[in-house]
C-alpha cells in the first residue's frame, strides 16, 4: 500500500477505536454518564490517541528511513565495479535503477543484465516494505486500541490523560514551528555569509549590473559575474509603483462605495468576495500573468509599434496591482467604517 493509503487506513481505524472507546465506557458505567469520571467522547478520543499516535510515528519514521535503507541495500546488492563509481555516477545509476522498477523512461539507451537484475531486486526489496510496514501499522494500531480498551474503567481518568497528549501534541507543534524558522534564519545567514565571502557588500549594496554569470562546479567556465543589488532593488520599485497605481485607485472607490454608499445587501455580497480573492495564491496570480497578460501587453505593442517584453515590469505590476485590489479594498472599508458617526456628523457640518 501507499502511504496516502495506509494514513487513510490509520484514519479509519482511529475513527473506529474513537467508537468502540465510547461504547466501552457507557457499557462499563451500565449505560450512566454520571458514574463515569469523564464523558464517553473522552474514553473514546483515549483509545483514539492510543491507535493514532503509534501509528503515525511508524509511517513518520517509515517515511523517513526507507529511502537510505533501500539506497544501501541496493548498492549492496550490485556488482564491485558498480559500488566504486563516483557519487554523481552512482546517483544517477541508482536513479535508473528505480525508474526502470516502476517502468519509466531511463538515461539508458542499452539495458544490460545487471541493471535489469538491480531493478527486479530493487521492485522486489521495495515490495517487501511495503507490506512489511502495513502487518506491523496493522499490529501496532489493533494491539494499541486492544491495550486502551482494557484499561477503560468508569474510574478511569480519561480526561486528564486526553488533555495531556493533546498539550504535547501542541508543544511538539509549537516547537516544529519555532525550530522551523530558526532553521531558514539560520541558513540564510550562513549561505549569505558564503556569498559575501566571495562578493564584498559594497560591491553587492551599490552594483548597477546583476549577472550572476558564474561557474558552479569546478569543471565548468564561466565569467566572473555581476552582483549588483541596485537593478533588483529598482525593478522591485518600478513593479511597486505600477501595481500601487491600479491598486489604490481602483481600491479606494470600491472602499468608498461600499462604506458609504453600498446597501447592506450589497455590501455583505461584495465584501466576503473581495475577501475570498485575497486569498488566492500568488502563485495563481504569476501563472496568469505569464501565460494571460503578458502575452497581451507584448501583442499589444506589436500593433502599436512598441517592443514591450513579456518580462516587461508592466505586466508584473499590473497583475501584482490586481492581486493587492482585494487588501487596499477590505482594509480601507475597515478603516472607514471604524470612524465613530460623531466625527462623520462634525465633518457634514463643516461642508465636507
Amino acid at each position: 500500500m501507499s502511504f496516502p493509503v495506509l494514513f487513510g487506513v490509520l484514519a479509519l481505524l482511529t475513527i473506529f477505536g474513537y467508537f468502540l472507546g465510547r461504547s466501552r465506557a457507557l457499557a462499563t458505567a451500565g449505560g450512566h454518564v454520571r458514574n463515569l469520571h469523564s464523558l464517553p467522547n473522552y474514553y473514546g478520543y483515549y483509545i483514539g490517541l492510543w491507535c493514532a499516535v503509534p501509528g503515525f510515528l511508524l509511517l513518520l519514521a517509515w517515511m523517513g528511513f526507507e529511502t537510505s535503507i533501500l539506497d544501501g541495500m541496493l548498492v549492496a546488492s550490485l556488482p564491485a565495479d558498480k559500488q566504486n563509481l563516483p557519487a554523481a555516477e552512482l546517483s544517477l545509476l541508482i536513479n535508473d535503477v528505480k525508474n526502470l522498477a516502476r517502468g519509466d523512461v531511463t538515461s539508458r539507451e542499452v539495458i544490460d543484465v545487471a541493471l535489469q537484475d538491480a531493478a527486479d531486486f530493487y521492485a522486489h526489496i521495495k515490495s517487501m516494505s511495503k507490506m512489511l510496514l502495513t502487518g506491523i501499522l496493522v499490529v501496532l494500531t489493533c494491539g494499541g486500541i486492544l491495550l486502551a480498551r482494557q484499561r477503560i474503567a468508569p474510574e478511569l481518568r480519561a480526561r486528564n490523560s486526553v488533555e495531556k497528549a493533546a498539550m504535547v501534541i501542541m508543544i511538539i507543534c509549537s516547537t516544529i514551528a519555532v525550530l522551523t524558522t530558526l532553521g531558514i534564519i539560520l541558513s540564510l545567514l550562513f549561505e549569505s555569509l558564503r556569498f559575501f565571502e566571495k562578493v564584498h557588500p559594497l560591491d553587492f549594496v551599490f552594483g548597477l549590473e546583476w549577472s550572476p554569470q558564474t561557474a558552479i562546479r569546478k569543471d565548468q567556465v564561466g565569467a566572473t559575474g555581476l552582483f549588483g543589488a541596485i537593478p533588483l532593488l529598482a525593478g522591485t520599485m518600478l513593479i511597486s509603483l505600477i501595481a500601487m497605481c491600479v491598486a489604490a485607485p481602483v481600491g479606494l472607490m470600491a472602499a468608498i462605495y461600499m462604506s458609504e454608499y453600498a446597501p447592506s445587501k450589497v455590501r455583505g455580497t461584495v465584501k466576503p468576495m473581495l475577501e475570498i480573492l485575497a486569498g488566492i495564491p500568488t502563485v495563481v496570480y504569476g501563472f496568469f500573468a505569464a501565460l494571460t497578460v503578458a502575452p497581451f501587453f507584448r501583442d499589444w505593442g506589436l500593433d502599436l509599434g512598441l517592443t514591450i517584453s513579456s518580462e516587461s515590469a508592466l505586466a508584473a505590476g499590473m497583475v501584482m496591482g490586481i492581486m493587492i485590489i482585494p487588501f487596499v479594498s477590505s482594509l480601507s472599508d475597515d478603516v472607514m467604517s471604524a470612524v465613530p458617526q460623531s466625527l462623520r456628523e462634525g465633518s457634514y457640518g463643516l461642508g465636507a
